[in-house]
C-alpha cells in the first residue's frame, strides 16, 4: 500500500493518491489531472476511483476531467446530487481497492454530503482517515459556505450536524489513526488551522479544541462560529461548477495560451473589457506596468487572491507575466474557476515597454521614509490593508483598516484625495490593493516596501501593544 499526500501551497490543498496491488484512489483532485494520471502510470496501476469529500468552494476539483480519461468512477458520499455520472455511496459502504478499503463515513457539517473516508490495510487495521473539511489539524470545517447555495441551510444549523458527525463517528476511532484533510494552514475554510498537514487522532483529541470530549453542543456552535467573517465570494460560484461540471482543463489551456503581440494585446484589451491581469513580482510591477492593469503576484497566494478581487469568474482575463509562466498562470487561474484567459502578453511587459507604448508606476517608500514623510506631514494616512484580526493584534498607533478581502465592498470609504501611506504584512497584498485602486482612479497611494514587518523592524513610528491574536478569518 502507498499513500501520497500531494499539497498545493497557494491554495493550502491537499490531494491524496493511494495505491494497492495495481488499483489506485485519487481524492478530491486539483483541476489538472496528467500529474495523478502518470503516477499511476509509474506505478502500473490503474485509477479505480476519483473520490470527492464533498462538493468543494474554495477550488475546481478535477473529478470530471480525471474520471473521463482514466474510466475511474466518481464517488460521493450520502445526499450528494452531482449533475453527472457518479456513485452517490451510502453510509458505511465498504469501496475495495487492490489489498485494501475505504469506508464511506457520512459526516455532514461542513457540507451536508460532506463524507469522510477510512481506509483499512491488508492486515484488516484501520490505519488512516481520508477527512476533507470536516476535520482539520486544529481545527473543523467552517458551517457556513453550504448555506450560501442551499437557503433553508443555516450556520447553526449545519454547525449542530458537524458536532454530531464529529462525535459519532470520528472520535469513537482508534488514537493511532492517522488524519488527512484536504487543507492546510492558510485556507478559508477553517479560522485555527495548523501548519502542519496531517496527525494523529489522539492528537487532535487532546489538541483541536474542537474535539474536547466535555465540550456541549451549544459551546461548540459558539466556538466554531465566533469571528467568521463573510467567506470570499468565488466560493459558490466553485460549488456549483462542482455540482454541474465544466470544461475540460484542455480547453481552458488551449484557449488561454494565446500569446498575443503588444498591439494585439491592446486591441484585446480595448475591445472585449477583459481584466489585464500582471502576475509579476510587486515591486517590479511598481516600477512599470501597463495602464489600468492589476497586480496579483503568481508566486504568493495567487488563486485565492483571484477569486477574492475578481468577483465575475466568467470575467475574460488577458495575462501579464514572465516569459515561460504563462501556462502556469492560466492553469493556476482555472484551478478556481477563472477559466477565460483569452491570451497573454507575447514577451511580457519588456515586450510592452519595447514598443514604446504608455506605462504607468506606483510610488513605493521604504519603512524608513514612510516615517520621514509622517513626520513632515502628520496629517498623512496609514491605510493598513491586512485582515481585521491582524490589525487587532498589532498595528500602527493612528492607522485605518481596510483589509483587501473586501475591497470591492468598502473602497468607497478611501477618499481620491487623501494621499495614504499602504501596508500589508510583507508587500504582497498591498500591492494588489494599490493596482486595483489605480485601476478605478485613484492616485494618491504610496506602498510600503516590506509592510508591517519593515515597520515595526524600523522601529520609527509607533505601534500598538501586542494582544494575542484572534481567531477571526
Amino acid at each position: 500500500m502507498r499513500i501520497e499526500q500531494i499539497y498545493t501551497g497557494c491554495l493550502a490543498q491537499g490531494a491524496y493518491y493511494i495505491e494497492s496491488n495495481g488499483e489506485a484512489v485519487v481524492i478530491d483532485p486539483l483541476r489538472e489531472v496528467e500529474p495523478y494520471i502518470t503516477r499511476a502510470e509509474k506505478d502500473g496501476a490503474r485509477i479505480k476511483y476519483v473520490l470527492e469529500t464533498h462538493f468543494h468552494a474554495d477550488f475546481v476539483s478535477g473529478h470530471i476531467d480525471l474520471a473521463e480519461k482514466t474510466g475511474a468512477e466518481i464517488v460521493f458520499g450520502p445526499t450528494a446530487k452531482p449533475a453527472f455520472a457518479a456513485h452517490v455511496a451510502q453510509d458505511g459502504e465498504i469501496l475495495k481497492v487492490g489489498n485494501i478499503t475505504l469506508k464511506v463515513l457520512h459526516t455532514p457539517g461542513h457540507t451536508m454530503e460532506s463524507t469522510c473516508f477510512l481506509l483499512t490495510d491488508e492486515n484488516g487495521k484501520d490505519t488512516a482517515i481520508f477527512t476533507g473539511d470536516t476535520l482539520f489539524i486544529g481545527d473543523v470545517g467552517r458551517p457556513d459556505l453550504a448555506q450560501k447555495v442551499v437557503a433553508e441551510l443555516t450556520q447553526d444549523k449545519l454547525a449542530r450536524h458537524l458536532f454530531t458527525s464529529l462525535r459519532t463517528k470520528i472520535m469513537p476511532l482508534h488514537d493511532d489513526i492517522i488524519v488527512y484533510p484536504a487543507h492546510g494552514a492558510g485556507s478559508a475554510c477553517g479560522k485555527n488551522m495548523s501548519k502542519e498537514t496531517t496527525d494523529t487522532l489522539g492528537n487532535q483529541k487532546l489538541f483541536n479544541y474542537a474535539l474536547r470530549a466535555d465540550m456541549t453542543e451549544q459551546e461548540f456552535v459558539k466556538e466554531i462560529t465566533d469571528g467568521l467573517m463573510p467567506p470570499p465570494a468565488y466560493f459558490p460560484e466553485n460549488v456549483m461548477m462542482n455540482i454541474r461540471g465544466y470544461d475540460s482543463i484542455d480547453t481552458v489551456l488551449e484557449r488561454g495560451n494565446h500569446a498575443l503581440n503588444p498591439d494585439a494585446f491592446e486591441v484585446a484589451a480595448n475591445e472585449t473589457d477583459a481584466v489585464m491581469l500582471d502576475t509579476r513580482e510587486a515591486r517590479m510591477f511598481a516600477q512599470g506596468f501597463i495602464p489600468n492593469s492589476i497586480n496579483i503576484g503568481i508566486d504568493g497566494n495567487f488563486a485565492p487572491w483571484v477569486g477574492a478581487m475578481i468577483p465575475d469568474i466568467k470575467q475574460k482575463i488577458l495575462v501579464i507575466t514572465d516569459e515561460g509562466r504563462e501556462e502556469e498562470v492560466v492553469t493556476r487561474l482555472a484551478r478556481v474557476g477563472y477559466d477565460y484567459t483569452i491570451g497573454h502578453l507575447k514577451g511580457g511587459f519588456e515586450a510592452w515597454k519595447n514598443a514604446g507604448k504608455e506605462i504607468d508606476q506606483i510610488e513605493s517608500v521604504t519603512a524608513t521614509e514612510m516615517a520621514e514623510r509622517i513626520k513632515n506631514n502628520p496629517s498623512l494616512t496609514v491605510l493598513d490593508v491586512r485582515k481585521a484580526s491582524e490589525h487587532f493584534s498589532e498595528h500602527v498607533v493612528g492607522s485605518e483598516n481596510i483589509p483587501l478581502d473586501y475591497l470591492n465592498d468598502h473602497f468607497t470609504e478611501i477618499s481620491k484625495d487623501k494621499t495614504y501611506l499602504v501596508h500589508c504584512a510583507g508587500g504582497y497584498r498591498s500591492m494588489i490593493f494599490n493596482s486595483i485602486l489605480k485601476s478605478r482612479g485613484y492616485d494618491h497611494l504610496i506602498d510600503v516596501q516590506g509592510g508591517f514587518k519593515a515597520i515595526k523592524e524600523a522601529g520609527l513610528v509607533k505601534i500598538s501593544e501586542y494582544v494575542c491574536a484572534s481567531t477571526m478569518l
